[in-house]
């Protein structure tokens, strides 16, 4: 059954607003409280969860109404809902924007209705008077499927501006006001090319209590937790993502050992993932290529996301690393990577400034750095030749955003690509998948949630050169 676990969707009226300075807020003021606060984040993102975890020390879960079905949904968010007292669960972008612009695919009011939660609008309060009411009326209204609840304001200059605010929206609609948060340049979080300053450069600072404390003073916690436990129980229950997929018992799967990349470097992973590959008997190994100088024993290798092109100079360095990773791929084991990944295999890195960092060596490329090349949207990906994701013609779905290009060292030299691409739209985007013997490398983040298969291919396929039957 799809339990009464309260939950609140903390949704912006558009990008900016300040959804995830909102959400950590909340976060750390009913942790504070004794609160036991489960995370979510809507939509492919990987770093607002990584301050959710900090901030609560549970782990953030990926949910999206694109790359995964309803039920994947509700099963990903029981699973994980279970043992907290409420769940906050960040939106994205605005609260009905998605991967369509004639309905609600893809968006944080699509997972509304999935879950069946109450959500939470968050409004910039910084230049607005009684205007804000016909926003917030509007929000409120314009799907009568949705159910805002409330309202929170940021970026309020003073205690009286709210209350101008709060009384305007009060007047005019039955959306509850449960309080703001000042204008403070000191509890915000820088921006990068990728977006939010990664959580890794924000331990050892106070601006997780400082949020906590800013949210204690001016926001109404109870009625928060008021508002995430007046949801609706949906009529259908959640359905195991991986039902249709056994999970390995006994033989040659049940003491693989994946190695996981993860570092300031390489951090951008869905949790998901991981509990799908433990689900199929893995154990996973956590490493990191910046400062480890030997490469775990395993059988497969998963070099995931990140920020290599601003970890270069630490990543070229550690040569032994370096070493290590290419001679276990050239001796045929098995090696995933996923976009700063990728770019990890090939040659070398060429940053924003034109300098080239040598990397490890596995492609013949360049991964070169421009900030007038951004690569980002949802992807369709379409296996053309068998691999260790599975055989010809699987389809999976998942997430790209970078800011590089390959280049080839020799321009002569054609790669092998063993993925075709498409968007949200199922307009072609080209191939992807470079192959070197057992090592494959995608530019796109792929959501395992999305293909059930997936884990159990990467598990079964590790076990298989480990015994050299690949």
């Amino acid at each position: 059954m799809f339990r009464n676990y309260p939950r609140l969707i903390i949704a912006g009226t558009h990008s900016g607003v300040g959804k995830t300075t909102v959400s950590l807020a909340l976060m750390a003021a009913l942790t504070a409280q004794g609160r036991r606060v489960q995370p979510f984040k809507i939509g492919p993102d990987f770093l607002d969860p990584m301050h959710h975890n900090a901030v609560t020390g549970r782990h953030s879960y990926n949910l999206d109404g694109w790359m995964l079905d309803a039920s994947a949904n509700k099963y990903a968010f029981e699973q994980a809902a279970r043992e907290a007292d409420l769940s906050i669960i960040e939106g994205m972008m605005g609260l009905f924007d998605g991967a369509s612009a004639v309905d609600d695919s893809g968006s944080t009011a699509q997972m509304a209705k999935h879950l069946s939660a109450p959500v939470l609008l968050v409004v910039d309060g910084s230049a607005m008077a009684r205007s804000v009411a016909a926003m917030v009326c509007g929000y409120a209204t314009f799907d009568p499927d949705i159910r805002v609840v409330g309202v929170v304001f940021n970026r309020v200059n003073s205690k009286g501006h709210f209350v101008l605010l709060r009384d305007s929206v009060e007047n005019s609609c039955s959306v509850k006001v449960v309080g703001y948060l000042k204008s403070d340049p000191v509890v915000t979080i820088e921006d990068r090319h990728l977006g939010l300053r990664v959580a890794f450069e924000q331990m050892g600072t106070d601006v997780y209590d400082k949020l906590g404390e800013s949210a204690i003073e001016t926001i109404d916690l109870a009625l928060v937790e008021d508002l995430a436990a007046s949801h609706n129980v949906p009529s259908s229950p959640p359905v195991k993502i991986l039902q249709e997929i056994p999970k390995t018992i006994g033989g040659p799967n049940k003491t693989v050992k994946i190695g996981i990349a993860y570092d300031s470097a390489f951090c951008f992973y869905y949790q998901e993932n991981f509990s799908a590959m433990r689900d199929q008997g893995a154990e996973l190994i956590f490493f990191s290529p910046l400062v480890d100088v030997e490469m775990p024993k395993v059988d497969l290798l998963y070099l995931g996301g990140g920020y290599p092109e601003l970890h270069e100079k630490g990543l070229s360095e550690n040569i032994r690393m370096r070493q290590a990773i290419k001679d276990f791929a050239c001796r045929g084991g098995a090696v995933y990577a996923e976009c700063g990944g990728l770019m990890y295999l090939m040659n070398s890195i060429e940053d924003f400034e034109g300098q080239k960092f040598p990397m490890v060596g596995v492609f013949p490329y360049v991964a070169k750095m421009s900030r007038s090349h951004m690569m980002i949207g949802y992807r369709h990906l379409e296996l053309i030749e068998s691999c260790m994701l599975g055989p010809s013609g699987l389809q999976a779905r998942g997430h790209e955003f970078h800011y590089s290009t390959l280049v080839p060292l020799d321009e002569e030299f054609e790669g092998e690509f063993v993925c075709q691409i498409s968007d949200a739209s199922r307009s072609h985007k080209g191939p992807d998948g470079l192959k070197f013997q057992n090592t494959l490398a995608l530019y796109t983040h792929l959501h395992f949630g999305s293909q059930a298969a997936l884990a159990k291919n990467l598990v079964d396929f590790s076990a298989q050169t480990r015994s050299g039957i690949i």
